[in-house]
């Protein structure tokens, strides 16, 4: 197996693992087994939205990476020094796109009217269960540890 097919794979992984979930029915280990408290609201407007990707380490680190054994293996000597560079560069810029666009996702605005009277709005990631939500449902809003959701 080649050395740029095993970067790519590992690539990758790497960005599969930075992928979380930000749906309304994902929950963190640290959310189970903890208080949440809801309120009551009517779902007045529903907007889908695009809810941008990671822009950590892990795309630009693994492009770079890549990059640069790419642009060595294509001369030696000082053009194989240079091109060792570019690569990395041109790598690195490639693996943090890569990066946020792999871990873009659609998302839904909710516009909520509370029990109160008041209004919020509210952003999660679209689920597979997503499309129940409806103009008009009665939904709950979880709160906890700072993160909010829309459930039914």
């Amino acid at each position: 197996m080649n050395t740029k097919l095993i970067l790519s794979l590992s690539a990758i992984v790497l960005l599969s693992a930075c992928a979380t979930g930000k749906s309304g029915d994902v929950y963190t280990r640290d959310q189970v087994r903890q208080i949440q408290t809801y309120k009551v609201g009517v779902i007045e407007q529903i907007n889908v939205v695009r809810i941008e990707g990671t822009q950590s380490q892990v795309g630009t680190a693994a492009g770079t990476i890549a990059g640069g054994i790419a642009g060595s293996g294509a001369a030696s000597g000082k053009a194989g020094e240079v091109a060792s560079v570019l690569g990395a560069v041109v790598g690195g810029m490639v693996g943090a796109a890569a990066e946020e666009a792999y871990t873009r996702e659609s998302g839904l605005e909710f516009g909520i009217k509370m029990e109160d009277g008041s209004h919020i709005s509210i952003v999660q990631a679209k689920s597979v269960n997503d499309a129940e939500f409806k103009v008009g449902d009665t939904v709950r809003i979880i709160e906890s540890g700072g993160v909010t959701r829309v459930t039914h």
